[in-house]
């Protein structure tokens, strides 16, 4: 804020609390001289939420002190790092290959977005959280089955058994035994059977996933199934 801000700043604060006011012209001149050294690089108000009469005020209402221009200051840095840890940087406009204009555009659009007048820029999600799936991502789903390619699936199966199991099950036709909850090992739906680790004492050192469900689990999810079935063959009641 530029001097006349700065003065117009302290007597708004005068008007809130009369102990900031200076009536000696020489101790008015030192405390305007003051905080307009403080509150140089602080601006008045911003378009997106930040006012320094608002931070002011908010003092006077709940501190008994009188303030100062770092009361106003920490407020403001406040504001600058909520808003920078909002911001993901967008992809620059410039030619990438044109390192300085690149780094030159990040750093403009940051200091704008610190300094307020430019809103936090968000990283853009594929789903939209409560409201679901994003329309278009679910019609790409439909299309091709998967978010994951045949070929990466392929290459994953090796990693995780469990799931490429499950998945050629289904591919079969056969009942999905993770969709129910074993009986055995306790494994709730979604998540692989576990095996017990036995130690040299006979007592259990701890379990590792199985990459196949427990026969009782198959049983269950074959029953589920079979009941499903006939649930949706037999005639609609009236």
């Amino acid at each position: 804020m530029d001097r006349r801000e700065t003065a117009a700043l302290l007597a708004y604060i005068g008007r809130l609390d009369p102990r900031t006011i200076r009536t000696d012209q020489g101790e008015a001149r030192d405390q305007l001289a003051q905080w307009h050294e403080l509150l140089g690089d602080v601006p008045m108000a911003t378009p997106h939420g930040w006012d320094a009469r608002v931070a002011a005020r908010q003092h006077i209402r709940t501190s008994p002190y009188q303030i100062l221009p770092a009361d106003v200051v920490r407020p403001w840095e406040s504001y600058r790092r909520d808003r920078l840890a909002r911001h993901s940087d967008p992809t620059p406009s410039v030619d990438p290959d044109d390192q300085a204009a690149w780094t030159a555009e990040l750093v403009g659009t940051r200091r704008a977005v610190a300094a307020g007048t430019a809103q936090p820029s968000q990283a853009r999600a594929i789903t939209s959280g409560r409201d679901g799936i994003d329309p278009r991502l679910e019609a790409r789903l439909r299309e091709i089955g998967s978010c994951i390619p045949p070929a990466a699936r392929a290459a994953l199966a090796p990693y995780r058994p469990a799931r490429a199991a499950r998945e050629a099950a289904v591919a079969q036709g056969l009942p999905d035994a993770l969709s129910v909850r074993c009986g055995w090992c306790l494994a709730q739906p979604g998540e692989p059977c576990r095996r017990r680790r036995i130690g040299p004492d006979d007592g259990v050192r701890g379990t590792a996933p199985r990459a196949t469900p427990h026969p009782g689990r198959l049983d269950l999810a074959a029953a589920q199934q079979a009941q499903q079935n006939e649930q949706a063959q037999q005639p609609a009641m009236a």
